[in-house]
């Protein structure tokens, strides 16, 4: 976010400036030419963007509680503390407990809720999807995706609607390494293709431990780890939920566009999205009917209401 910040800033104040003085410069060279920008203290920016809420846990507290809070609270990580000293010894991402959530396939109560179709479930952005048309300049898509509160928009194309890529707050580093000389000229498809020169293989001995790699991923600005731009993850509302998590699993994609029949994106599905229905129902009273506790508290003659348990009997 800060960096789309920077890029919107600078783009500003290069409107007036002639093609030739600008040249092909990476956003570096840009900061050292507007230090009213570059020589910001971090501290400064720091306390324009503290927007995620900080919520650590140590070692011996529970999956159960770690699921109170991905539900609860929009984090991507939950770092993971000593309880004497406060030090920081990791973290656990939204991609982490889903991988752990899917170890339980097979067994009743997870696919109690996995087996159901996605149609059968209520979504925050299953009828809202933030997109931009592939022939957009690139400063439009940043100003979207500056706006966007999931972090990502799927590119469309103008004439079939259908999705042909996404753009991720985590693909902006491609800006990084070479800044087009005018970032108004550079497509919103052109854009999705140009990691093709970028990526590259993963270590083998990285992969044997490619869930801790990913949680690294969620926190570094250039994921080699995340989906292709112009391979977009789709799921339809005719399969399941299980279907959709392994989708995501396997992809290494934190969230997943909805589409109907012709490809075309009709709304967006997170992780957060997922986790949600194996959480406890008592920290968000709008969730019902549909997660693992709420059908354990059932059983034992409970139910929820305005965010507390209450006994039947």
């Amino acid at each position: 976010m800060l960096l789309m910040k920077i890029f919107e800033e600078c783009g500003n104040r290069r409107r007036n400036t002639r093609a030739e003085e600008i040249g092909n410069y990476g956003v570096f060279d840009m900061l050292e030419q507007h230090p009213h920008i570059g020589q910001t203290k971090i501290g400064e920016l720091a306390k324009s963007f503290l927007w995620n809420s900080y919520f650590p846990v140590h070692l011996d507290e529970t999956l159960f509680h770690v699921l109170l809070l991905l539900s609860k609270h929009r984090l991507q990580v939950v770092p993971v503390i000593e309880r004497t000293s406060s030090k920081l010894i990791g973290f656990i991402s939204q991609h982490g407990v889903l991988l752990l959530l899917l170890q339980s396939s097979g067994l009743d109560w997870f696919d109690s809720i996995a087996d159901k179709l996605l149609s059968e479930f209520r979504f925050g952005n299953e009828e809202n999807v933030v997109h931009v048309y592939g022939d957009q300049s690139m400063t439009e898509a940043l100003h979207v995706l500056w706006k966007s509160q999931n972090g990502a928009v799927a590119v469309t194309d103008r004439k079939s609607k259908r999705v042909i890529g996404s753009i991720r707050k985590c693909d902006i580093y491609l800006l990084l390494e070479n800044l087009p000389r005018n970032i108004k000229s550079l497509s919103v498809e052109e854009f999705i293709h140009m990691e093709n020169d970028h990526k590259t293989g993963s270590d083998p001995t990285i992969e044997r431990d490619i869930g801790a790699l990913l949680s690294a991923g969620f926190l570094r600005l250039k994921n080699n780890f995340a989906p292709r731009m112009d391979s977009p993850v789709t799921n339809k509302k005719t399969e399941t939920l299980k279907q959709a998590m392994r989708n995501m699993a396997d992809t290494k994609s934190s969230f997943s566009f909805l589409v109907d029949e012709s490809n075309q994106a009709t709304g967006m599905l997170t992780l957060r999205d997922m986790i949600i229905h194996f959480a406890p129902p008592c920290i968000d009273s709008s969730i019902h009917g549909c997660g693992f506790f709420e059908s354990a508290l059932e059983q034992t003659g409970c139910h929820v209401k305005n965010g507390t348990i209450i006994s039947d009997n």
